[in-house]
């Protein structure tokens, strides 16, 4: 058997990479600084590199698992900058409390968003409840796909002593295909229309994750920004499988951007 020269492997696993699939988080409408221990601003809350609670580290290797690549964007979404993405996640956008100056989403934003879904993109949108997040905005992206950010509080957890109050059980579910029992807490509902059709559910009967199909592409609403660090790095209690859901939307989402 003749082996390859270092060369040409050198060209096939560039060839990989190139086939990568993209998974793009915004870094626009959610745009946190606090000072630095250099007193200097900078950037926090919801990074792929940043390993405290606060970063989407753990989730962001969950995407590298399957095989996917990372990317940030902070500029306007345009058809041009989505075009070599695969996923796109929106997180959180800014209320003027956490920014002096923020990045509302817009009705251009609204339609080159739709546009690149409509051609087989796949947008993840991530609220939080209605007092951290800059819900009427969002929920002008959000009604294009029939879906609501609800203005109120599900799963509301006083402290670490009810966890429970924040659990999710989980069967049979076509999204969550591993996780059986999850932590979500004070996250806002989902109210549906059109296409839109619920994902989970809470104890009462509460939409706090959704999906949809617009065109070629998926949309998923999920009403809290749920698989930050904190809550995947083995800090809850026993039985929770919030790295197991990870994976599972991680796995899900890039699936979605193939078909």
């Amino acid at each position: 058997m003749k082996l390859k020269s270092p060369l040409t492997a050198l060209f096939i696993l560039a060839g990989f990479a190139a086939s990568a699939q993209t998974v793009t988080l915004d870094y626009y409408f959610n745009h946190e600084v606090h000072k630095g221990k250099n007193g200097q601003p900078e950037r926090f809350h919801y990074l792929w590199d940043e390993t405290d609670n606060n970063g989407f580290k753990i989730f962001g290797d969950a995407f590298k698992s399957h095989g996917a690549k990372l990317d940030t964007l902070d500029a306007m979404p345009t058809l041009d900058n989505l075009k070599s993405s695969s996923v796109y996640i929106i997180v959180d956008p800014d209320t003027k409390k956490e920014s002096p100056k923020p990045n509302y989403i817009i009705e251009d934003d609204i339609e080159n968003i739709s546009a690149w879904v409509k051609k087989g993109g796949v947008l993840l949108l991530m609220a939080n409840d209605s007092a951290n997040v800059e819900l009427p905005h969002f929920n002008n992206l959000a009604a294009k796909f029939g879906m609501h950010f609800n203005n109120d509080l599900q799963n509301h957890v006083i402290d670490d002593a009810h966890f429970e109050d924040g659990a999710i059980y989980i069967k049979n579910n076509p999204v969550l295909k591993t996780a059986t029992k999850v932590f979500m807490k004070d996250a806002c509902s989902i109210s549906l229309s059109n296409t839109a059709v619920p994902v989970l559910k809470n104890k009462d009967g509460a939409v706090i994750i959704a999906s949809t199909k617009y065109g070629k592409g998926t949309v998923v609403a999920v009403g809290d920004p749920w698989l930050y660090n904190e809550y995947v790095n083995g800090r809850l209690p026993a039985g929770y499988e919030n790295d197991k859901a990870a994976n599972d939307i991680a796995g899900w989402l890039l699936k979605q951007a193939k078909k």
